[in-house]
Order: C-alpha cells, then sequence, then structure tokens
C-alpha cells in the first residue's frame, strides 16, 4: 500500500531554502520517495488554511517514510530548512482501491 507525506512550507529565506532543496531533495529519492506534487499557488476550499507551498510526496509504506525523514543525509537537510522557514507535516496510509473497496 502506498503512503503519502503532505508538507506546508513557509519560507522566509529563499536562498537558504534553495540550499535545503539541493541537498533534502535528492533524499526522498534515496530512500524510495517521489514527489507528486508541488504548488505556491494552492487554493482553500474549506475553512481557513492558506499554504504558502503545498508539497506532496509517495512513498511505499509510512515506515518507508518515517525512515526517510530520520535518515542521517534527511536529517542533515532538515538543519538547513529550519533556518529557511516553518514546515509541518504528516505522513499516512493511503487507499487500496480494489472492487470491494472502490472509493
Amino acid at each position: 500500500m502506498s503512503a503519502y507525506v503532505v508538507v506546508e512550507v513557509d519560507i522566509r529565506d529563499a536562498a537558504a531554502f534553495a540550499a535545503y532543496r539541493a541537498v533534502g531533495v535528492p533524499t526522498i529519492e534515496q530512500y524510495g520517495g517521489r514527489v507528486l506534487a508541488r504548488s505556491d499557488e494552492a487554493i482553500c476550499l474549506e475553512g481557513n488554511w492558506h499554504p504558502p507551498r503545498i508539497v506532496v510526496i509517495a512513498f511505499d509504506s509510512v515506515d518507508a517514510a518515517a525512515r526517510w525523514h530520520a535518515s542521517p543525509e534527511y536529517q542533515a537537510a532538515r538543519h538547513l530548512r529550519l533556518a529557511a522557514g516553518t514546515t509541518r507535516s504528516v505522513a499516512f496510509d493511503g487507499l487500496e482501491i480494489n472492487e470491494e473497496n472502490p472509493s
């Protein structure tokens, strides 16, 4: 079953964030993930959520996502990200779509 990581990013320092991306993004693929979507143009459909940037990443499992996030490679990049802005992220299992569970 696939799992997904959704990250909300508020960039305060574009140069520092570019340094983070150069180091951090390659770790996603290194740990079996892939970026599915990224946008600075998300629109709020309900509530009061206006993320400046939103990113969706897929992994094979929540455990794989957790291994990536805890990895030494990503933790080195994470320190750069912490200086660049604020993020919130969650990881969760996707649905297994089949005839018994079509939605």
